[in-house]
């Protein structure tokens, strides 16, 4: 199955369940993309000890995810 996430929000921890979810959908067999639109595009720098997005996102890329701005 394909599956895309769009995210179009700053907040950090919808981004890390987000990111959270794909990663389950990507051990899942099917093909994830995640779109980050508006302020979202600013994930990294979001980054921090109770949601480390960047970790879940090397993760997603690593496990053939795709990632578009």
């Amino acid at each position: 199955m394909q599956i895309v996430v769009i995210i179009c929000q700053d907040n950090p921890e919808i981004i890390w369940n987000c990111f959270r979810l794909a990663n389950l959908m990507l051990e899942g067999m099917d093909e994830v993309t995640i779109f980050l639109n508006g302020p979202s595009v600013r994930y990294q720098s979001l980054d921090s000890k109770h949601f480390p997005i960047k970790h879940l996102s090397k993760v997603f890329t690593l496990s053939e995810g795709r990632l578009f701005a």
